[in-house]
């Protein structure tokens, strides 16, 4: 580090070396103000880089600087460079670890059938970034699933897992896991990247918490279950808000006792708010007060059945408000993540079901009631594909399958779904049938014939669906 001082009886003697910009010609007058008579110049460095310059002056004392203060100066720069350094380092690391979590959560929540959702997300404003994430995943049956979770750390770190964990929800989710099963394969998860980073779950040093919800519009039932998070509130019309009243599970990662599931009802237009610990916990208050606090601020939502279009827009001012009432304005100390969520329903009108002989013979019957039910419904451009959907179905339901067999159609102003349901829990696959081989194209041609096809396990057996789009292409 070098620095230079300078003063009338050394600018005589010889000019001074200075780290400092050049004078300009015509001194400011402050200078003259003050009788301004030696100046002093010491560069800001730290690790191999110089981020700026000090200057100090002396105009009371006629005295110039002395090396001593020359020595005092440059160590306390030197401190200062440090500290001007690490701060630089922890905002450049805090935008980076900030983009890349906001990244990984969504940018927009889906439009589904079953319900209306809002979602907010604050990092933490002293602290590091931390993995807290939230997401609404399309399930077949215009079913849908509503997750919130926590992973615990900070830093780029914190916010990788939460992607991978993310990842791993939504493919889980996909293969219409039940909530239980959900965070055991979760847990499973949790406990190998534990054992891949070295770190010792039981000392809490690598571990999640997560909230998984599944919601049908049309039993307008919701199967629930947590992992180490509180439970969610839950606002029927016309009703005070209320926690949910559903088993604890441990925090994922621990390899705990098996995680349990509560099924509640929930009426059309029930708000379901899902939160992480960040919004009730380390705001200098009781946990249990700011919970109260959530389900008053909750309720001052004066529109409970909303008029379509506005609904979206009631669940946003909802989260601010929350966000008002519980949150100091000075920031907090850990992440939020709040995501609610309205629930609507499928009318008795949009569902036909019809339960299945076991006989080959009455499959031209089963079609004749679809096409019958197409026709009431004005879907008739869509006849044509939709038998030949359940046919397939319906006729691998009948020789790979167990009584009794169900079929059903639900519908709504986007999409048609066909369900063939049976008691066996065999689950069916896709295969390429070879030339002449007699079978082995049914599923095939579903695939082709429709968006997009599945199966799911059920405590009565199997379900297989396939989900045709009545938009035109």
């Amino acid at each position: 580090m070098s620095c230079s001082a300078t003063s009338p009886a050394r600018r005589r003697a010889a000019p001074p070396r200075s780290c400092s910009p050049p004078a300009r010609r015509s001194p400011r007058p402050w200078v003259h103000e003050f009788g301004v008579h030696s100046t002093m110049s010491v560069p800001i460095t730290a690790r191999g880089g110089t981020v700026g310059v000090t200057v100090l002056t002396r105009f009371r004392r006629p005295d110039p600087f002395t090396p001593d203060d020359v020595l005092l100066a440059e160590e306390i720069t030197a401190r200062a460079a440090v500290c001007i350094d690490n701060a630089r380092r922890f905002s450049r690391e805090r935008r980076t670890v900030l983009a890349l979590q906001r990244s990984l959560l969504p940018r927009t929540l889906p439009r589904v059938a079953a319900l209306d959702a809002a979602s907010r997300y604050l990092p933490a404003a002293r602290a590091g970034v931390g993995g807290d994430w939230f997401d609404v995943i399309p399930l077949s049956g215009m079913r849908v699933a509503m997750v919130v979770g926590d992973v615990i750390g900070r830093g780029i770190q914190a916010s990788a897992t939460m992607g991978r964990l993310r990842t791993a929800v939504q493919t889980l989710a996909d293969i219409d896991l039940a909530p239980d099963e959900l965070l055991t394969h979760l847990d499973d998860l949790v406990v190998r990247l534990c054992h891949d980073s070295g770190a010792d779950a039981a000392a809490g040093e690598v571990g999640a918490t997560c909230l998984s919800a599944v919601y049908d519009p049309v039993s307008r039932r919701c199967s629930l279950a947590r992992a180490g998070r509180p439970a969610p509130v839950v606002m029927a019309p016309g009703e005070s808000p209320r926690e949910v009243k559903m088993p604890s599970g441990p925090p994922l990662g621990l390899g705990g006792p098996p995680f349990e599931s509560a099924e509640v009802d929930l009426p059309v237009g029930t708000v379901l708010g899902l939160y992480t610990d960040g919004l009730v916990e380390g705001h200098g208050q009781d946990a249990d007060a700011n919970r109260r606090l959530l389900c008053s601020a909750l309720a001052g939502d004066p529109s409970t059945a909303p008029a379509p279009g506005g609904a979206a827009d009631s669940l946003d001012d909802a989260c601010d408000r929350i966000l008002r009432a519980l949150l100091p304005r000075c920031g907090v100390n850990d992440d939020v993540a709040l995501l609610l969520a309205r629930t609507r329903g499928l009318p008795a009108s949009q569902v036909a079901t019809w339960a299945m002989p076991a006989d080959p013979a009455l499959v031209a019957t089963v079609r004749r009631h679809v096409v019958g039910q197409l026709a009431d419904w004005n879907l008739s451009d869509s006849v044509f594909t939709a038998e030949l959907v359940v046919s397939e179905l319906a006729t691998n339901a009948l020789r790979y399958g167990d009584p009794p067999i169900r079929l059903r159609l639900i519908h709504d102003a986007t999409t048609l779904i066909c369900e063939v349901s049976d008691s066996s829990h065999t689950a069916p696959h896709l295969r390429r049938a070879r030339t002449y081989d007699e079978g082995g194209r049914g599923l095939l041609l579903v695939s082709q014939l429709t968006q997009r096809w599945g199966s799911r396990h059920t405590a009565e057996g199997k379900t297989i669906w396939a989900e045709l789009s009545l938009l035109e292409e």
